[in-house]
């Protein structure tokens, strides 16, 4: 998965084509494109006992510039983003921030293709998409496009929701350094969490957590579960975005930056905690009381549900993380030194 910002300022997730299934569309375009200039070889042929040698060489060149640069160019920008192969693939070429693709880029996309695939055999694709973290060819890079997936699993949840118990702790957050794969990795096992036997649900959860703290500060207060603590950093991260992006866009009225967290559900005013029970030099952020229970990942549905309002203090599940014990430290996830 990766995000694309749109002209909105509004931040889409999409799934990234992978290099196999690009290989296959591209193989299938080869293909016609082979068949075609076969074809067209043929009928050059038969020109040359009707017609000058000069006239038919030059005809059998604009052919072949048509069949190269004008096959992908065409059907691209006639398809919005969709050859022959791509669309076999379910896949499709978009802009950088999600909209069609356009004549100008398909352009650009079909004159790199011949340097890239017809005249040095595909090395500069393959080496420019296993570097490129979008998996982005050189004619991508130049024209500002993705290939994207329309295939992939639709059946995502709602965003996340900042647990109440940490929404003071998550704004004194430090993000800056939080790698993307770190944030993708630990979003997919948010995703699939109810699918998950209660022990590795945990064991997946604490090694995710113990990686992704190696790259946020502060730590966590003590006890709390390891899908609580991703849940608070990516929820806090995407906060931040919207308001950073829609803050940059100058946005008025309905594109206002959001406000911070708020509860879902009134809650009993934050328990202090003593200064003694905190590490030394940690600042010390009083939790939520640990007798209400964190709120679970949201159930994976499709896009277009309606979201169910949480009620007030919810009855935790019959096969709890865990982590999920009212005490303070039964089980929760406790940061690397």
């Amino acid at each position: 998965m990766s995000d694309v910002v749109t002209g909105e300022a509004v931040v889409v997730e999409v799934r990234v084509a992978q290099l196999p299934s690009r290989a296959a569309a591209l193989l299938i375009d080869m293909a016609v494109q082979m068949v075609t200039l076969l074809g067209t070889s043929f009928v050059v042929g038969a020109l040359l006992f009707t017609t000058d040698e000069a006239l038919a060489t030059m005809i059998y060149i604009a052919l072949t510039v048509l069949v190269l640069v004008g096959y992908p160019v065409i059907f691209e920008t006639l398809s919005r983003g969709r050859s022959l192969g791509k669309l076999a693939l379910g896949l499709r070429v978009v802009s950088d921030d999600g909209s069609p693709e356009r004549f100008r880029q398909a352009l650009f996309r079909g004159l790199a293709g011949v340097v890239e695939f017809w005249t040095l055999s595909g090395a500069p694709a393959l080496i420019s998409s296993l570097i490129s973290e979008k998996g982005k060819r050189l004619g991508d890079i130049f024209a500002g496009t993705i290939v994207i997936s329309e295939r992939g699993p639709r059946q995502y949840g709602p965003p996340l929701a900042m647990p109440p118990q940490l929404a003071a702790w998550a704004q004194t957050l430090e993000l800056s350094r939080l790698p993307e794969s770190v944030a993708a990795t630990a979003r997919q096992y948010l995703t699939r969490w109810h699918d998950l036997s209660p022990a590795v649900q945990h064991e997946m959860g604490v090694r995710i957590a113990t990686e992704m703290s190696a790259f946020v500060s502060p730590p966590p207060p003590s006890g709390v579960p390891p899908f609580a603590y991703l849940t608070a950093v990516l929820a806090e991260r995407r906060r931040r975005d919207h308001a950073r992006l829609a803050q940059r866009a100058g946005a008025q009225g309905n594109s206002a930056p959001p406000a911070p967290h708020s509860p879902r559900h009134p809650l009993r005013p934050y328990e202090q905690t003593p200064s003694s029970a905190w590490p030394q030099g940690q600042s010390p952020v009083p939790p939520a009381p640990y007798s209400q229970p964190y709120p679970q990942p949201p159930v994976p549905g499709p896009a277009t549900a309606p979201q169910v309002t949480q009620q007030a203090t919810p009855a935790p599940p019959a096969s709890q993380p865990p982590g999920m014990a009212p005490a303070p430290t039964a089980g929760g996830f406790v940061p690397p030194a």
